[in-house]
């Protein structure tokens, strides 16, 4: 069930910090976009504690409708100069207008933010379009985690992208050719 209808123009969509009174209406597209392995209440109560104060570990955002709609949100976890993809979520009626670059370039900028010199996550092998997505980005495929995605039991290709403030501008300002990568390691939902 979509909480919004028509896709408006991008730039009508904006990106701001989530914030406590998000998470009801994430679970909610969590729940609709990743039914097998959706969130918990808990988990995102648990990233966003990481998210405040001059310790944060942290960024997570969401893409709000100009009606107040949630259409899509994404976070990164940062430690030890390696940021994390931890989630990118986009409805269905929104894919395709740029929201999904629009909130890794939001990400990739944290992860600059936090000083990290690499970005990593997982997504689904049978997730082409996002790992298009990523490839554009710079990520490039390092690893596999067999049965990663429970309970169907999918697996999980590791992607790393080296120096995320090179991509860290939005799509249409990214480097010709990638730079080449390698590393292993993320927590990724996708």
């Amino acid at each position: 069930m979509s909480t919004a209808s028509a896709a408006p123009s991008p730039q009508a969509v904006t990106l701001r910090e989530m914030r406590w009174w998000d998470i009801e209406p994430v679970l909610g597209l969590e729940a609709e976009l990743f039914p097998e392995d959706a969130w918990s209440a808990g988990m995102f109560w648990s990233e966003l504690a990481h998210a405040r104060g001059p310790a944060a570990t942290r960024r997570y955002l969401v893409a709000e409708e100009p009606g107040g709609a949630l259409v899509g949100y994404g976070g990164l976890a940062a430690a030890g100069g390696t940021g994390d993809i931890q989630t990118i979520g986009v409805l269905p009626g929104h894919r395709g207008t740029g929201l999904g670059s629009r909130l890794l370039s939001a990400l990739l900028r944290a992860a600059t933010d936090f000083e990290c010199g690499e970005v990593l996550l997982e997504v689904r092998v049978d997730n082409a379009p996002a790992q298009r997505l990523y490839e554009r980005f710079g990520f490039v495929p390092v690893g596999l985690r067999r049965g990663y995605y429970q309970p169907a039991g999918v697996d999980a290709l590791v992607m790393r992208l080296a120096d995320p403030a090179t991509y860290a501008a939005h799509p249409g300002t990214l480097p010709e050719t990638p730079l080449p990568h390698t590393h292993q390691g993320s927590n990724w939902h996708g």
